[in-house]
């Protein structure tokens, strides 16, 4: 071994000493629960989604964090807000933002009823 470094073998045993106790870092969901969390991204992207510098940017990343936020914790459960959720996405990009909003109020009544 060249320069004084350590071997694989020693990394690799102080390594497995390591013991990992799951994610650290921000909490989830910016400390709301997933439901509080979910409202407040569906009423920012319907209010900046025909916002000019970047709203339509916004918007949509913040209805596909959704997505996958709700499909990741129950998608069964979710299925049709997400549906409703994804066809709001399409609508985004085509520039229809009326019917957008009206996509994403309905996928919010729809996980307001659970």
């Amino acid at each position: 071994m060249e320069g004084g470094g350590h071997s694989v073998s020693s990394t690799l045993a102080t390594m497995s000493a390591v013991e990992v106790l799951g994610p650290k870092g921000p909490a989830r969901y910016g400390g709301a629960d997933l439901l509080t969390w979910v409202h407040n991204h569906l009423e920012i992207a319907s209010q900046i989604v025909d916002n000019p510098g970047g709203g339509l940017l916004f918007a949509t990343q913040s209805i596909g964090q959704v997505r996958s936020a709700l499909a990741e914790a129950d998608a069964d459960r979710w299925r049709p807000a997400l549906t409703l959720l994804a066809s709001a996405e399409d609508h985004m990009i085509r520039r229809d933002f009326a019917a957008a909003r009206d996509l994403v109020r309905q996928a919010g009544e729809r996980i307001d009823a659970g």
